[in-house]
């Protein structure tokens, strides 16, 4: 027995099909990820043994305005790893 196609239905299936096509539009991700490398392979691993809240308390020591200057437009520098993802993850 075949059931009918009900108006609630197609205004779901419409729904569902406008939130993949937002989603499909999302932009490519746009931020560097951390390199693998002699520099940041001790905070790979301080990341997965005490999390990255902890590895990125140290970014500050080498990105700083001395050091590694951020470009202008940069957003706070408190949560590094927020944005700026391992290469592993």
């Amino acid at each position: 027995m075949a059931y009918p196609i009900k108006k609630r239905d197609l205004l779901l299936i419409g729904l569902a099909v406008l939130i993949l096509a937002f989603l499909w539009q999302a932009p490519p991700e746009s931020t560097s990820r951390v390199p693998y490398d002699e520099t940041h392979r001790e905070y790979y691993d301080l990341a997965s043994s005490d999390g990255k809240k902890a590895a990125e308390k140290f970014c500050a020591d080498c990105h700083n305005d001395d050091d590694v200057v951020f470009p202008d437009d940069h957003p706070p520098k408190a949560r590094c790893l927020f944005c700026h993802k391992l290469k592993r993850d």
